[in-house]
């Protein structure tokens, strides 16, 4: 007898692990540009070098925890209203298929432990972990769509998370350009 919650506490885990190698990769980062602003050394009058890194590191694990405990629920929302939408399973056996898919975010945080010092690493592992995770989902909830439900749930997520990241690109690149056009220093040029 298999049981449904044995794998309960990996979207956990896998939080931590990515939230850990992001915040990594970002301790360096901001220890340059604290440096690079001239910051750093105030900041090492108050706390050594050890527990300024430390602060950071964990400051940015509450960050990126958020960001990524958020995206979690978000996902969930999306999966479960195109299982709404489209899907002939009225109870949710689909969604007990796909519990084990955690695994597959579980296996992609470990592997971010190759590439702590490249962002770039970082994010390619996190979008190849969603992208299977994806495939991975549609396989096994293909069984209780019909072969337009498995298209309509594949357009679904597609362009919801499409709008979704444009979205917030749209909101980012104002803040952007607004920060940019109240600056002082760029009237002078």
């Amino acid at each position: 007898m298999k049981n449904t919650y044995l794998t309960g506490y990996l979207p956990l885990f896998s939080i931590l692990l990515f939230s850990l190698s992001f915040s990594v990769y970002g301790v360096g980062v901001l220890t340059e540009l604290f440096k690079g602003i001239g910051i750093y050394a105030g900041m090492r009058e108050f706390l050594s070098e050890l527990e300024l890194k430390l602060f950071v590191l964990i400051l940015l694990m509450i960050i990126c925890f958020m960001i990524l405990a958020a995206l979690k629920l978000i996902a969930e929302t999306i999966n479960e209203v195109s299982l709404l939408f489209f899907s002939r399973d009225k109870e949710g056996e689909a969604l007990t298929k796909v519990r084990a898919g955690s695994l597959i975010y579980f296996f992609g945080s470990l592997a971010t432990i190759v590439s702590l010092q490249s962002i770039v690493g970082l994010l390619i592992i996190f979008a190849l972990t969603s992208v299977v995770y994806f495939m991975y989902f549609v396989i096994k909830v293909s069984s209780t769509l019909s072969a337009g439900g498995t298209i309509g749930v594949i357009l679904f997520e597609i362009v919801t998370w499409s709008a979704l990241v444009s979205a917030v690109f749209y909101v980012v690149l104002s803040l952007y350009n607004g920060l940019l056009g109240s600056l002082p220093i760029l009237e002078q040029i």
